[in-house]
């Protein structure tokens, strides 16, 4: 018709409009509408609910509108046998949807919110699900801490080796302001269940008034979506999707998800991160001004706990048993919780750094015991190995473990707990735990025993300052005996 309009006649109109030159004197004539639906007047078959429809299910559907389409027609066929098949189960289906869609309730909006410059910053946490990170060969338990501007969609990661607790939360947000140097005026998370869930109303008190100090720290005002309505944290928790994909694609491409270390593990993803964070480097541009300045030092990202060190040298925190440097013993320590981490303080000097252990989600309890700090008390007492409490957890690995069961099997018993004793107090002393083990299980593959003063000689060669002829001994060295005669006899004749 705007060809008609133009002048050009029916023909060459019909041409230009792809149809035929019949149907163009139809839509002339008004006998066709283009885009119109053709409604049709019949049905092509009788309606198989008609029975039911009208007197069963649309008052179930107006009394309970969230009843699914195959919830009602499983009541139809209990209710009458053998009249409705599976066969019929689909146009039962899109028959529900569409009164749903007429006369149902009202959906959910939602409303797109627009983004400004330097307002908001949000924080979430996630894990990576279809990705398997290993660290010398064992899996790491861990998620991701996520922060972001959604103006101009910048982001930080940080590994959290934890829950999602105030110290991953702390810590992973200043990381994130003092790499990206401002502060947006409002910080958002969800309502972080994994922290509140096992807290007294008390403890939930303590961690809010934390959190809201941290903001207040660096004037931010902290706020919080409502429980179970995840979409209003949206702007983060969508892009972790892409977020994990890229992380999955780079894993691919590098060929491998094993690493050497959890440092080096750490240093791979903020390497990613710096360049998911190139894309939106003009938008960044124009939102660093907006944010606030941040404050001279950084605030607490850590909880803090007081315990004594008991006559084990061991500590209990959150269920962990760690054992400690035995010169610590009977002293009370006040303790800086992190998430990676452990600082032990006596008064004001800071006096250990142990990692942090999680119990694993089918346990209730774990230790951290590390040798080096109980061996100089054990040397003294190496009988006290045998039955000790923590005997296998005084062996390092999996290696050391074998050994001490072949040095069990060949030596008498007071032997082999000196044995084994004098070995770590060398791994700990020489500081060559993994080249000793393997050392130690290939003489012994061979079935020979090395002694102490053999793989002293080897591994931690006997000081210059030595006697000649001292003897190795578990706390260290004894001057020959005859070395005594001589010095009474020399005495005697002084005196005579």
């Amino acid at each position: 018709m705007t060809h008609r309009k133009l002048g050009d006649t029916q023909a060459v109109a019909s041409a230009k409009a792809g149809v035929s030159q019949r149907t163009g004197r139809r839509v002339e004539s008004g006998a066709l509408t283009p885009g119109a639906a053709k409604q049709r007047p019949w049905r092509t078959r009788k309606d198989p609910f008609a029975d039911v429809w009208s007197t069963e299910v649309v008052p179930l559907l107006e009394k309970q509108p969230a009843l699914s389409a195959t919830t009602l027609f499983e009541n139809l066929q209990e209710h009458h046998p053998g009249a409705y098949p599976n066969a019929r189960k689909r146009s039962f289906q899109r028959r529900v949807k569409a009164w749903k869609a007429l006369h149902g309730p009202d959906k959910e909006v939602m409303f797109r919110q627009q983004q400004e410059a330097g307002r908001l910053g949000l924080s979430d946490f996630t894990e990576l699900k279809d990705v398997a990170i290993t660290i010398g060969g064992e899996r790491l338990d861990h998620r991701l801490y996520h922060f972001r501007l959604p103006f101009s969609g910048w982001s930080h990661v940080k590994v959290v080796l934890g829950g999602e607790s105030y110290p991953a939360l702390a810590e992973g947000l200043q990381e994130a302001l003092w790499r990206l140097g401002g502060a947006p005026r409002e910080h958002r998370t969800d309502s972080l269940s994994a922290a509140y869930k096992n807290l007294t109303a008390d403890e939930q008190n303590d961690l809010t008034e934390r959190y809201e100090g941290l903001c207040a720290h660096y004037g931010m005002r902290p706020t919080r979506n409502n429980r179970g309505a995840s979409h209003e944290n949206g702007a983060v928790e969508s892009p972790h999707g892409h977020l994990k994909r890229r992380i999955a694609q780079a894993l691919l491409l590098r060929g491998s998800a094993e690493f050497n270390s959890l440092e080096a593990y750490r240093a791979w993803l903020d390497e990613q991160v710096r360049r998911f964070n190139r894309r939106c480097a003009e938008a960044l541009a124009i939102e660093r001004p907006a944010l606030q300045g941040l404050p001279v030092r950084r605030t607490t990202d850590f909880t803090e706990q007081v315990v004594s060190v008991t006559t084990s040298s061991t500590i209990e925190v959150k269920r962990v048993l760690y054992t400690v440097p035995a010169r610590l013993v009977g002293e009370r320590l006040r303790l800086h919780i992190f998430d990676d981490r452990i600082e032990g303080y006596v008064g004001a000097t800071q006096a250990l750094s142990l990692p942090r252990v999680y119990p694993l989600c089918h346990e209730r309890r774990a230790r951290c015991i590390d040798y080096r700090h109980l061996i100089g008390q054990l040397v003294r007492k190496p009988q006290a190995f045998r039955h000790s409490q923590l005997r296998n957890d005084l062996l390092p690995n999996a290696t050391y473990r074998r050994i001490w069961a072949e040095i069990d099997a060949r030596l008498e018993p007071r032997a082999a707990c000196k044995r084994i004793v004098g070995i770590l107090a060398l791994a700990a002393r020489a500081d060559c735990e993994q080249a000793l083990g393997a050392y130690l299980l290939q003489r012994l593959d061979t079935d020979t025993v090395p002694t102490l003063l053999e793989l002293q000689r080897r591994f931690g060669p006997v000081p210059d300052e030595t006697p000649p002829g001292a003897l190795l001994l578990q706390g260290g060295y004894q001057h020959p005996l005859a070395l005594y005669d001589a010095l009474l006899q020399a005495r005697a004749a002084e005196v005579s």
